[in-house]
């Protein structure tokens, strides 16, 4: 008898969780902001759209970029195995643009679906007007390269020291405060001579505040339990735009550096023959 009214009134999706308590019910929400990383938005060509506000940019790009992963260095077997995370590669890609500093090409893993089209092309699969011919490919004029130096799943010594500050009540919230952070570092190398032209390290600090938006209700710290699902990879985001933002900081002003007598030739510090 209670029952039927409720029916007639609920929505589609609340009838559903209804008849489906038991079994749990979630709203999927398409662009929520709490799952969004620092590295967010669009772009196409030099049209940047919702980039981060952090982001520094330039008025013009300074060249072509290839952003190169090393998959066979320890950081990134943690990144892939510990962390179970993925390439860096589309997020730096993503950063890259939105800055407009280069221009990025393709030299990971699309790049056999390019060497496809271009072997059926040969072929003589592919209609006589595709348009892959020889000569068309970008060359890519710096490689930048991603590392993650170390990251800490649990930086304790702030929970200790409110501990100490506030005593017993301070020991409880202490004790379910814990800070993730990471720390990258990018080098940029020029691929026709091989001089590396710029380097920046990227930190990043995330504090999860546990328990203390049970603790405190809502208003100020209502909503800083939603920082104990924040994911390690959106500290590392956060790291690595970090060091790209140093990248070019850099190179924006650029001065190169010079060897008496030209580069490679011999150098200065003479050792014993």
């Amino acid at each position: 008898m209670i029952f039927r009214p409720l029916v007639k009134w609920l929505p589609g999706s609340a009838l559903l969780c209804a008849a489906f308590m038991t079994a749990g019910c979630a709203q999927m929400q398409m662009g929520a902001q709490e799952a969004k990383t620092t590295a967010t938005g669009s772009v196409g060509g030099a049209n940047a759209q919702n980039a981060n506000s952090q982001l520094e940019k330039c008025d013009r790009p300074l060249g072509t970029v290839a952003v190169v992963e090393d998959s066979t260095a320890p950081w990134y077997g943690i990144l892939t195995g510990q962390y179970r995370l993925g390439s860096t590669v589309p997020v730096l890609k993503l950063l890259v643009q939105q800055s407009n500093c280069f221009v990025v090409v393709e030299r990971g893993r699309a790049m056999g679906s390019m060497m496809q089209e271009r072997q059926l092309e040969q072929s003589g699969e592919l209609r006589s007007n595709s348009k892959f011919g020889r000569g068309q490919m970008v060359s890519a004029d710096y490689a930048l390269s991603p590392s993650i130096t170390f990251s800490n799943q649990d930086a304790g010594g702030l929970g200790a020291t409110i501990g100490g500050i506030l005593g017993p009540v301070g020991s409880f919230i202490g004790g379910n405060l814990k800070a993730k952070e990471a720390s990258t570092l990018l080098t940029l190398v020029d691929n026709r001579s091989g001089v590396q032209v710029a380097a920046a390290e990227g930190s990043a600090r995330n504090i999860d505040m546990g328990l203390l938006g049970g603790l405190f209700g809502s208003g100020a710290w209502g909503t800083a339990g939603g920082y104990a699902k924040t994911a390690e990879g959106k500290v590392i985001v956060a790291a690595f735009t970090d060091a790209y933002n140093g990248i070019v900081k850099a190179v924006r002003n650029y001065r190169a550096q010079e060897v008496k007598g030209g580069l490679g030739t011999g150098g200065h510090l003479k050792v014993q023959e």
